[in-house]
């Protein structure tokens, strides 16, 4: 159901039946036209699934079934149309049988790009990219799409279209973007428009009260009433630690009270929970058992506490033969960096890829002494990590990550440990030989030849040594420091740092809606800086030194080309960056183009930069590429670890403020985009003999409609 903001917002737009009135006369709309022919690759599992016991295979299917029941919260979050447009895709296709061939008074033409419209909704869960937060449309028009519907000729249907007719096709360079409600942006984490200081306000009254908001969406009822809706099965307070109400003030000298409303999604989640309980009856052990039970508890009654200690077990958990986990876990799409999205990773362990992980993790702490940082600035004593290469299953989500680092909770990381994945088929995943932008001809076939290859390197490191290092100084629950307060850690000034966290402060909750950003890019830094350390190659099995040197040379064009290609996702007119990975990415790239001595160059001969190339000179890279990246990441370290919220922000949006000279790029980069891979799951089911079978689907928009519409969600 839209909320009535939004119908307010549309009703402000007027009724918008055709593109040329759905887009402002300033807006370039081809820019937000669903991907075209974008390549959509099988992520095949049933190999590693079939290697499983069945007991395993149970396991595996009921944890699957709980994830996907949650892909209503995630469509819920992003816009308030999402969800109607997912139904209305699921009811067409179930209502043909998945036979487009049936609608027989519609061209060819209309019903691929209706097709290719759909399976993007799908694939990123939302009309919003998961990779880049910004709206896409259907290219074919509305009347077109009324063809379609018309021709099918059911109620329901016709209905179902008629209220997400409008925002569909409705944009400006507002709604455009995910972003603050206030500043006419989109999110569906706040139900109507709460403010910057409003929302702030209201996550440090939860702050104060001990109270995670990972799983909560926000509402206001008028300017000093708010309502915190927290997902959750039950529909009332059984947590046991949630006031009835809070009072709190808003920096504007407002006065206000916050309550609370219990069962956010909660149909839902008496599903997931139904589902997690099935699945605890085929846990592996005690530790398994006592991680769902946190997991159910946690989705029963909306305790983020419960979560937060079913990561305790999750870490402790080690080498499972199915490995999974559940809940609200990343905050990048909330413009304040609090709230979470929905994810469920249910996937199977490759040995062979995780041997070679198992032998980094065995050199973390060499590998570790060797960053450009004092090692006060290190954990006192490094928890080597459960690393394992797997092949995924199900994500449930809005996108499909190449690797994971977790639990995101800082006191989780640093007293118990974490966990690193590398998602093997995501990472080795290809419907075709994809096209490569910006890079000159001779590059091309060693690129084709070691991409994935330096990839894996690269997001190997980015997930142990990257998100795995770092001690932030913190002022600790009993009051004590995890550092010597009287004797503090030297800063990047050469005096004794003076900020730090204080209690109840977390990375997130201090550096907002950067930190996000922030941390992909001092991860990606780690990698880039010991992406050159030859031993760490000779693990991954690259023994060579020409081959040692070839893998270092595309991590360098691979990273610099994301930087540079990462423009597409900053939006001028609002200076505002639509993916945090890809601002990441840019701050690096742009850290290489100011190391100058020519390591890297961005070269052009025709005025309209048609002929642009990126070019890395690779015998820059082991010293000028290596002291570039070194300093970088070591003021984003130190900025991080004293929680110098201050200069680290100013020094970050500073380097991701995109400048004149590389702004006039973005045109032609937006000209040449590649369509976005998608990705199509497989689902489980249980045959009438009782065992689980694994069903994988086509590779192409008809096969992702049917993986989802085969599916309970």
């Amino acid at each position: 159901m839209l909320s009535s903001s939004y119908r307010l917002l549309n009703k402000q737009l007027g009724k918008i039946l055709s593109r040329k009135m759905a887009t402002s006369s300033t807006i370039d709309v081809t820019q937000y036209y669903a991907d075209k022919e974008a390549p959509i690759a099988r992520l095949s599992a049933t190999k590693y699934f079939n290697q499983l016991t069945n007991r395993e295979k149970l396991y595996a299917h009921y944890f699957s079934k709980a994830g996907h029941w949650g892909s209503r919260a995630v469509l819920r979050s992003v816009s308030p149309e999402s969800e109607g447009i997912f139904d209305l895709i699921i009811a067409i296709h179930k209502k043909i049988d998945g036979d487009y061939k049936k609608l027989k008074n519609i061209d060819e033409c209309i019903i691929t790009k209706y097709l290719e419209y759909a399976s993007q909704v799908l694939s990123n869960l939302g009309n919003y990219k998961s990779f880049g937060d910004s709206k896409f449309i259907p290219r074919l028009t509305a009347e077109e799409f009324q063809l379609i519907i018309d021709d099918i000729n059911d109620k329901e249907i016709t209905e179902r279209f008629s209220k997400v007719k409008d925002p569909i096709f409705s944009l400006d360079d507002k709604i455009a973007m995910l972003g603050s409600p206030e500043d006419g942006h989109v999110s569906g984490y706040y139900l109507n428009v709460v403010t910057k200081i409003e929302g702030e306000a209201i996550d440090s009254a939860l702050a104060k009260h001990d109270i995670m908001p990972e799983n909560v969406r926000v509402s206001k009822v008028d300017e000093t009433n708010f309502i915190v809706h927290v997902a959750s099965a039950f529909k009332s307070n059984t947590t046991g630690y949630y006031p009835d109400t809070i009072e709190f003030d808003i920096s504007d000298g407002r006065s206000a009270t916050l309550k609370f409303q219990f069962g956010d999604h909660s149909n839902e989640f008496i599903k997931i929970v139904e589902n997690l309980i099935k699945a605890r009856e085929y846990a592996a052990n005690e530790t398994q058992s006592r991680m769902l039970e946190n997991y159910i508890t946690s989705f029963m009654n909306g305790s983020m506490k419960a979560h937060y200690n079913s990561q305790i077990e999750w870490v402790k958990d080690l080498e499972p033969a199915v490995e999974t986990n559940i809940g609200f876990i990343e905050t990048y799409r909330d413009y304040l960096g609090t709230k979470g999205e929905w994810e469920c990773l249910v996937a199977m362990v490759n040995k062979e890829r995780t041997a070679k992980f198992g032998e980094l993790v065995n050199n973390a702490k060499e590998f570790i002494n060797d960053l450009p940082w004092d090692g006060e600035f290190e954990k006192d004593v490094f928890t080597p990590p459960d690393f394992t290469s797997l092949e995924v299953l199900t994500f449930a989500g809005s996108g499909v990550p190449a690797g994971i680092n977790i639990p995101n909770y800082d006191k989780i990381r640093i007293n118990i440990g974490f966990k690193n994945v590398s998602l093997g088929n995501v990472l080795s995943a290809k419907s075709s030989k994809e096209p490569i932008s910006f890079i000159s001809n001779d590059v091309q076939e060693l690129y084709e030849k070691y991409r994935v290859e330096a990839f894996e390197v690269q997001v190997g490191i980015h997930e142990l040594l990257g998100h795995g290092t770092g001690k932030l100084m913190m002022e600790l629950d009993d009051g004590k420091f995890n550092f010597d307060i009287e004797n503090p850690p030297t800063g990047l000034d050469g005096l004794p740092i003076k900020t730090y966290y204080k209690k109840g402060e977390t990375w997130g909750s201090k550096f907002g809606s950067l930190a996000g950003a922030y941390e992909e890019c001092r991860a990606e830094s780690v990698a880039m800086f010991l992406g050159t350390n030859r031993k760490l190659l000779e693990i991954f099995g690259y023994k060579t030194k020409q081959e040692q040197d070839d893998i270092i040379y595309i991590m360098y064009i691979s990273m610099c080309r994301a930087g540079l290609l990462a423009m597409e996702y900053y939006d001028p007119k609002h200076g505002k960056w639509g993916q945090p990975h890809c601002q990441a990415r840019y701050a690096i790239f742009k850290n290489y183009l100011d190391a100058g001595e020519g390591l890297v160059e961005l070269r052009y001969k025709n005025a309209d930069y048609s002929d642009l190339e990126m070019v890395v000179d690779r015998s820059k890279i082991e010293r000028v590429g290596q002291e570039s990246i070194g300093e970088f990441l070591r003021k984003l370290h130190v900025y991080k670890c004293s929680g110098d919220v201050i200069s680290g922000s100013a020094f970050f949006k500073e380097q991701t403020t995109i400048p004149p000279e590389l702004l006039k790029f973005r045109d032609i980069i937006l000209k040449k985009k590649l369509p976005r891979k998608q990705l199509v799951q497989a689902n489980t089911f249980i045959n009438a003999h009782g065992d689980v079978e694994c069903v994988e689907y086509d590779e192409t928009p008809e096969g992702m409609i049917e993986s989802f519409a085969a599916r309970e969600c």
